[in-house]
């Protein structure tokens, strides 16, 4: 059984996902919850994504392959 007193806990939805960042998906690619973390969102391929195969709008920050 659960206590009553946890607070619960939020659940990440399409509704929480920017409009620019749906549109940037590529037709083969969709957002389920992740099989890592089932309070947030994944992104799954629905077929094989070739090896370089280039999507976005990209978001953030380039970063080299050494600091990844």
């Amino acid at each position: 059984l659960q206590s009553t007193s946890e607070s619960p806990v939020a659940v990440e939805t399409l509704d929480d996902v920017p409009e620019h960042v749906l549109r940037g998906l590529p037709e083969d690619v969709r957002l389920f919850p992740s099989a890592v973390d089932k309070t947030r969102l994944g992104v799954w391929a629905t077929k094989s994504i070739l090896k370089g195969k280039k999507f976005g709008p990209f978001v953030g920050d380039k970063k080299k392959r050494s600091q990844v």
